[in-house]
């Protein structure tokens, strides 16, 4: 999990989850338990947002997550 938010582009929760076979909101726990744990902090790199015709959010979005050293 690590590796993958350490690349450059960064992964999204869905990744991390299809490759762990964790759910989203266990995916994000850890993010919380790695800062307080490990001094990893997890940041929000790039949000993306997929709209529908109501303008309101729509299944699609996403953020993409990157890991950093906490400082």
């Amino acid at each position: 999990m690590l590796a993958m938010l350490r690349k450059p582009e960064g992964a999204t929760v869905a990744q991390i989850a299809k490759a762990t076979g964790w759910q989203a909101h266990t995916v994000r726990g850890f993010f919380a338990g790695l800062k307080k744990r490990q001094g990893i902090a997890v940041q929000a790199a790039e949000r993306v947002r997929q709209v529908g015709p109501s303008k309101e959010g729509a299944k699609g979005s996403y953020t993409v997550y990157r890991a950093a050293e906490a400082g």
